[in-house]
């Protein structure tokens, strides 16, 4: 059991949650997730518009993943403790604030900042989905969270192609302030339509992120589970972070192409269903070294590119990503499915652990991403996501070991 008692089960009003309701949280938790990856298609055109040089704009996705993998550790167990309708609200406010500073940062300085402040408070998606799962009834609870849960996977795979675009076409800092809009108004009409949803525990903010570091001693799958996917998603922000300058550089394409590879994702979008019903007839620990054996075999793919010509190098590449994508979302499913079986009390929370694990990956592959193309090339950050792939697998077969 979790450790924390509950003050009471959360509660919703009575009747059936409406459609429209369903559509404002999916396109809120699409829209803030979105904000996380706005910026990946354009750093080419951004680092030449503001003269920063490669590492400088690698440090944009970089301090944006980090930011939210903080705000997951530190601000999303506040939705046990206070009313989610305020907390959606606030983090709205300060979201939309962020896009706009980004939008109309001088330099590259107080874009940086700006994008700290753009990933914690994009976790504005980690409090729209737990408010979609009080506000269904019982028998429509599954239904609805993945609707809503398709709006947010809409928001990760779509956000690149709108990005590159509306960069292309319009800019970079247009971007930014479309997307500042867009989180307004979410966070008005959120204010607007969404009930009071009662908090569950009156426990400190100290007790709550002190019953996290007990399920983080208590449970060794939760471990094995979160160091993977931080492993495996080093080498898919990697990837992503650097591909705009990478195609920018060396075969100048512009942000719509760079953009354009996040229809690439879509196959992620797949694997979820089809990694579920693997996970329950053979078990999730297999789907985990699965997807983390096809991320490693597509990033080492990848790194066979210079033996071909441009156009089949960027075939090569866009089949890679399809490839690890499968990966990357087959083994975060399995992993997702290992972590909620331990303690259904405490999902929240192992799930908040969880994701910031995965996202310090990101951050962290972000970071080292910009580095290696820096230093080394392109095939420095295939190096680098193929490294980090293996060790993924390598935990899940130590892991497996373990079990066993």
């Amino acid at each position: 059991m979790s450790d924390i008692q509950t003050l009471h089960a959360e509660t919703r009003p009575k009747g059936d949650i409406s459609g429209s309701l369903v559509l404002l949280l999916a396109t809120g938790a699409g829209l803030s997730v979105a904000s996380l990856y706005y910026s990946q298609p354009m750093l080419g055109v951004l680092g030449a518009d503001m003269q920063a040089d490669a590492r400088s704009v690698g440090m944009v996705p970089t301090l944006t993943t980090l930011g939210y993998a903080l705000g997951i550790l530190l601000l999303a167990p506040l939705g046990d403790r206070y009313d989610r309708r305020i907390i959606i609200a606030i983090k709205a406010a300060i979201l939309s604030a962020a896009l706009l500073l980004s939008g109309l940062a001088p330099g590259i300085g107080l874009l940086l900042v700006a994008s700290l402040a753009v990933g914690l408070t994009a976790t504005l998606a980690q409090d729209i989905v737990p408010a979609a799962a009080t506000l269904a009834p019982e028998a429509q609870r599954g239904k609805i969270v993945g609707m809503v849960m398709t709006g947010l996977l809409l928001g990760i795979l779509l956000s690149r192609v709108v990005s590159g675009i509306v960069a292309e076409q319009f800019g970079w800092r247009t971007m930014y302030l479309i997307a500042a809009v867009s989180i307004a108004a979410i966070g008005i009409a959120a204010w607007r339509g969404l009930p009071h949803i009662t908090p569950t525990t009156r426990a400190s903010y100290g007790a709550l992120l002190g019953s996290m570091r007990a399920l983080w001693s208590k449970y060794p799958a939760l471990r094995y589970a979160a160091l993977a996917q931080g492993l495996i998603s080093v080498g898919f922000s990697a990837f992503w972070s650097t591909l705009a300058v990478m195609l920018h550089d060396s075969f100048q394409l512009g942000s719509a192409a760079a953009g354009a590879f996040g229809l690439a994702g879509a196959a992620g979008a797949l694997a979820a269903p089809l990694a579920g019903r693997l996970a329950d007839k053979r078990g999730p620990q297999l789907v985990t070294r699965l997807g983390s054996g096809l991320a490693m075999l597509s990033f080492a793919a990848m790194g066979l590119s210079f033996l071909l010509p441009p156009q089949a190098q960027l075939g090569l590449i866009i089949a890679s990503a399809i490839g690890f994508d499968l990966g990357m979302q087959a083994t975060l499913v399995a992993h997702q499915t290992i972590v909620y079986g331990l303690d259904p009390a405490a999902r929240s929370r192992l799930n908040a652990l969880l994701f910031t694990c995965m996202f310090i990956g990101m951050a962290t592959g972000a970071a080292l991403g910009s580095l290696a193309l820096a230093q080394w090339g392109w095939m420095g950050v295939v190096a680098l996501a193929t490294l980090s792939s293996a060790a993924a697998l390598g935990v899940r077969l130590q892991a497996g070991r373990r079990a066993g």
